[in-house]
């Protein structure tokens, strides 16, 4: 089972809508998954939520998506509290991880995303190289905020097909 992970508790973010279209693909494929949304779980402290959180979605995966935007350089804490609070060992040892950065500028999180593998790995878990930033997120949606961009589109099904037999 994958999970996939919004990894922003901003109500209505890009972040959210980029790990939707993650989701749309891997159903196409019919692949097991799960869509975690931080906007819609209290992870920032562990409770009766957090531990259903992790019995739901993090103790039975075994590969992760990451789907998360810059904040200050790095990546939002809401994603640092839920790695933080959770039982690390049965959460993520030895599982995998892709990872992809959303931005409104033109990076497309490439910092944030160096520095959550450093944390993934520290963690025994192994990431993928195919790491993708996706810039100017804020331009990629129709009018309805569903990820449309064609090429961008392109750019994560060719990522998940790598992920897949990783």
């Amino acid at each position: 089972m994958i999970t996939i992970v919004s990894g922003t508790n901003r109500p209505g973010s890009n972040t959210h809508k980029v790990a939707k279209a993650y989701f749309q693909i891997l159903n196409d494929l019919q692949v097991d998954c799960k869509l975690l949304s931080l906007e819609t779980h209290i992870v920032h402290t562990r409770n009766a939520d957090f531990e259903h959180v992790e019995k739901e979605f993090l103790i039975p995966a075994q590969k992760f998506i990451f789907v998360f935007p810059e904040y200050n350089g790095s990546f939002p804490g809401i994603l640092k509290l839920m790695i933080d609070n959770s039982d690390v060992s049965k959460c993520f040892h030895n599982k995998k991880a892709l990872l992809t950065g959303v931005a409104s500028g033109r990076a497309g999180n490439l910092r944030g995303m160096e520095h959550l593998t450093g944390s993934l790995m520290h963690m025994k878990m192994t990431v993928h190289p195919n790491r993708l930033p996706i810039s100017m997120v804020d331009k990629l949606n129709n009018v309805d905020g569903v990820l449309t961009d064609e090429n961008t589109l392109d750019a994560i099904k060719s990522q998940i097909q790598a992920f897949l037999t990783f």
